[in-house]
């Protein structure tokens, strides 16, 4: 990572995170992907040469989703969740919940990485009538491989949520990675 970086770059097989990231902006930055708007629908469809294959939600924009869906997320959950990225991808029937944390010194996030468990569990509560999957996955900047972080990393993969460094591999997701 380059100290006073502004965004990440791209890669042909995966998506690179740096301090300030945008999954959208990445993913459009891909040969054959588009990301826009889709009539009536929450968030945002993902489209690989012209194939809607995904769709992104941000923040308050996954409740829009559910209410699509005929979800009423205060009958299931006590308080909302708002996740940094969602991303539907439609032919794995999987919701990925992306958080990106960036850190340079010690601080709160060192706990939040701790809190997988519980929310993948809430928006497994939120999804389980749709028939969808849940993986909960934190993309992480160095700073995490040092030695200290070793029971939070080896919790993250006990409780079946995921991790990856700088990096966000397409094929990790089920989304295509070259032309079709």
């Amino acid at each position: 990572m380059i100290e006073g970086g502004i965004g990440g770059t791209t890669t042909g097989t995966g998506l690179e995170f740096e301090r300030q990231v945008d999954f959208q902006d990445l993913l459009r930055k891909i040969p054959g992907y588009a990301i826009h708007p889709i009539r009536g629908k929450a968030g945002e469809g993902v489209f690989f040469n012209d194939q809607l294959i995904a769709r992104c939600f941000r923040k308050s924009s996954f409740y829009h989703y559910l209410e699509e869906e005929g979800v009423n997320w205060k009958e299931l959950i006590s308080k909302r969740l708002y996740p940094d990225d969602a991303l539907l991808v439609i032919v794995r029937e999987t919701l990925f919940i992306i958080e990106v944390k960036y850190q340079k010194i010690a601080g709160s996030v060192d706990e939040k990485i701790q809190t997988c468990d519980f929310k993948r569990k809430q928006y497994l509560k939120l999804v389980s009538g749709l028939g969808l999957k849940v993986e909960y996955v934190y993309v992480l900047n160095d700073w995490f491989k040092h030695p200290s972080y070793k029971d939070s990393l080896s919790y993250i993969h006990s409780v079946n949520c995921h991790y990856q460094f700088n990096t966000l591999p397409l094929a990790w997701l089920g989304l295509p990675t070259g032309k079709m």
